[in-house]
């Protein structure tokens, strides 16, 4: 016998005219914003690795946490998607919610402590036509974030300058969404379809371990993502490894980096030891130490990603224009 479902029918939709947001278009940072400097010895490194991989042809894949489009930076990631300095976004399930948001109305970012105590977290019309957007994305053969991508680029939202998703579909650049079932906020509301979620999100998981195949001589930055970039980056180079040694061919020679808040060691050779609590943030030992230690070099970046983000945008946009 099943167990009692939770019958979402008697839930209390509001629009986003009624919600109060933490962050709209005045936040966002110009490219000519004036901003601290912020320097750290990786930065020159990774700007030559990204301009020598994407003159190669090789992959730059930049995994995101929803904190870049929270933090204001969504401007930075798309001119260097429009200068094909990255050539593949991957974002968890919160970036295309507030990519949406920051497109249809100029604001995102709800008070959580003020919603969660009135049962109305998360429960805003507005944003859950995403799920209709999903169930259509099935039987279009979509993934996640091309379907989302290209409602935004194709429809009446007046702030598209400013949303990821429509830029990577415009440029026709893979933008992928790794999902968890219940993450993220489109998933309380009666139009969400687990199994449109599941498909379009699947199908991102594919193209982006497609892309991983090309990472050979390539670079991977993460950005602010604890658990979803780690996690999905492991499986995927796992996947492109098994393919390319039947081929006798090796994805070993390419960078890592990546750019959060938290304090580490500076010996970014070994994982540390179970006793230690770095030893279960993913980024450290995934990204930083086990996918690399056959050949590849890593990088962490520690600092806020308002200052970290422009920075690395500044050394690459320097590094390009040499190039040319």
């Amino acid at each position: 016998m099943a167990f009692p479902r939770f019958d979402r029918k008697h839930l209390k939709i509001l629009p986003l005219s009624q919600r109060e947001h933490d962050m709209d278009l005045s936040y966002l940072l110009e490219l000519d914003a004036a901003i601290p400097d912020f320097e750290h010895p990786a930065l020159p490194t990774l700007a030559e690795q990204i301009v020598a991989a994407r003159r190669n042809n090789r992959s730059v894949i930049l995994v995101m946490g929803a904190h870049l489009i929270k933090q204001g930076l969504s401007r930075f990631v798309i001119d260097l998607l429009e200068r094909d300095l990255i050539s593949h976004v991957a974002m968890n399930g919160a970036g295309p919610i507030h990519d949406w948001e920051l497109a249809l109305i100029g604001a995102s970012t709800e008070r959580v402590a003020r919603y969660i105590q009135k049962g109305q977290f998360g429960l805003w019309k507005e944003t859950a036509q995403i799920n209709d957007v999903l169930q259509k994305a099935v039987s279009q053969d979509l993934g996640f974030g091309e379907a989302v991508g290209k409602t935004i680029l194709d429809g009446d939202f007046p702030h598209k300058d400013c949303s990821i998703l429509a830029a990577c579909v415009r440029l026709n650049v893979p933008v992928t969404v790794h999902v968890g079932i219940g993450y993220d906020i489109i998933h309380e509301h009666p139009n969400c379809d687990g199994a449109s979620v599941g498909e379009t999100s699947y199908r991102d998981f594919l193209v982006f371990a497609k892309s991983i195949e090309n990472l050979e001589g390539g670079v991977l930055l993460n950005f602010g993502s604890a658990v979803m970039g780690p996690e999905v980056y492991l499986k995927a180079l796992s996947m492109a490894r098994n393919v390319a040694h039947q081929k006798g061919l090796s994805i070993s020679q390419f960078h890592t980096a990546v750019f959060d808040l938290v304090h580490l060691t500076d010996n970014l050779e070994h994982e540390p030891p179970k006793s230690q609590p770095e030893y279960y943030y993913r980024p450290f030992k995934t990204i930083l130490v086990r996918t690399v230690a056959d050949g590849g070099e890593s990088h962490y970046v520690q600092g806020d990603h308002r200052l970290t983000l422009p920075a690395m945008h500044k050394r690459l946009l320097s590094q390009h224009n040499r190039n040319d």
